[in-house]
Formats: C-alpha cells, sequence, structure tokens
C-alpha cells in the first residue's frame, strides 16, 4: 500500500495542537465509500517499557472475515502518552505496517476514537485524512460525551453528545458485554459505521478486525 508520509511529526502537545487544527477541516462525516471487499484492523502495543512502538494491522475479507493478508511493524516512540494526542502517539507506526500490505483495504477500523473526540479529531480522523481510505473508530472507553442507558441486546446503541453535538454512539456489540464507543473516522456517516462494527463483530466484544490486530500488536520477540 502506497502511503505518503508527513515529513515531520510533533512531539510536543504544543506541536501537535495546530497540525491538529488544520487537518481536521478536511474530515468528511458523509459515506464515501465503494463497495467493502477488504475491512482491516489496526493496534498498536508498546515494548521496553513504551520506548518502542509496535504496530499490527490484518486484512479481512468482507462479509466473511477470514484474515487475508497481516503486517507487524515498529519505530521508536517519539511522542509522550497525552489524552487527546493518541493519533500522534501511534499513527506514525500504523503508516509504517500499512505501508506493507499488498492488499489496499476498502475500510479500516481504528481501536480508537474518531470524531469523539475534543478537537473532532481523534486517531480514526487522522489516519483516515492522511492516507484518504473510510475509517471508522470503535473504542473500548469512552474519551467525552454522555449517553443514555443502553439496552443490554447486541446491535442496540444511543447516541453519543457533547455539548448538544452527536459525535458517536454507543454500541452493544454483545448481550450483556460492556459496549463499544463508535465514531466516524473519515469518508463514512455514524450510521454506517455502526453498521459496519456490528457487520464485523461475531460472538466477541470486540470486531474480528480489532481482535486479530491487538493479538499481533501485543506479541514480543
Amino acid at each position: 500500500m502506497k502511503i505518503q508520509h508527513p515529513q515531520n511529526w510533533p512531539e510536543t502537545a504544543e506541536a501537535a495542537i495546530p497540525i491538529q487544527d488544520q487537518l481536521k477541516s478536511l474530515v468528511v462525516t458523509t459515506d464515501q465509500l465503494e463497495s467493502i471487499q477488504y475491512v482491516a484492523g489496526v493496534d498498536v502495543g508498546f515494548l521496553d517499557n513504551y520506548s518502542i512502538s509496535q504496530a499490527a494491522v490484518a486484512v479481512l475479507s468482507f462479509p466473511d472475515l477470514q484474515l487475508q493478508e497481516q503486517a507487524i511493524t515498529k519505530r521508536k516512540t517519539t511522542f509522550p502518552y497525552l489524552p487527546g494526542f493518541l493519533s500522534f502517539r501511534e499513527v506514525p507506526v500504523i503508516l509504517d505496517a500499512l505501508e506493507k500490505l499488498t492488499i489496499t483495504p476498502d475500510l479500516i477500523i481504528c481501536d480508537g476514537q474518531g470524531i469523539a473526540h475534543p478537537k473532532r479529531f481523534g486517531l480514526a480522523c487522522h489516519l483516515g485524512v492522511l492516507i484518504d481510505v473510510p475509517t471508522i473508530g470503535a473504542a473500548k472507553s469512552r474519551l467525552i460525551g454522555i449517553h443514555q442507558e443502553l439496552p443490554p441486546e447486541k446491535g442496540s446503541w444511543q447516541p453519543l453528545i457533547d455539548n448538544g453535538e452527536v459525535i458517536g454512539a454507543v454500541v452493544r456489540s454483545r448481550t450483556n458485554v460492556k459496549p463499544l464507543y463508535v465514531s466516524p473516522g473519515h469518508r463514512i456517516s455514524l450510521e454506517t459505521s455502526i453498521n459496519y462494527v456490528l457487520q464485523c463483530t461475531s460472538k466477541y466484544r470486540l470486531p474480528e478486525t480489532t481482535r486479530y490486530a491487538d493479538h499481533l500488536a501485543s506479541q514480543s520477540d
């Protein structure tokens, strides 16, 4: 997969904020995606006391969710852990992993936030804008927003709201199990994001894309 890397990655929040402000205007939250044949999951783990970032990408066929390709890469961690700036810590090494693919995914589900973010520019947005591929944020925990009580059945969801704006959805991916926090990343709407996350989820809480990528990213030598 051809990737055009940014020339320089910031190493402080002060340097990252102008980039967020510039790129968030490029985020598209309407459906601009073709038929989906391949869906990918990306995740990042850390080695050597967080000094090394390890990214994994798993490409699955859709809708049967069979693993087609995978890649793992490592690079030095250069950005600190700061809430709201996760993309600057993880996207550089994710791009390295995507670059190794021979299959270009039609949709990427990220283990992180999309527009459900204080700046409306989470990891899924940042990645999607840089590579111009539809992306979804499907996070295990809430960063911001409030919602009404969620029914226990799989497939139920409630809008996630911040300052009166719908920024995502709280989605029950498995009955009687903690929900996921789904939001558009780039080139996809909220309802379509929910639909694809549920279609990629079988008998577990996490989408199969995330499960594969998470397993790879947590491996050590």
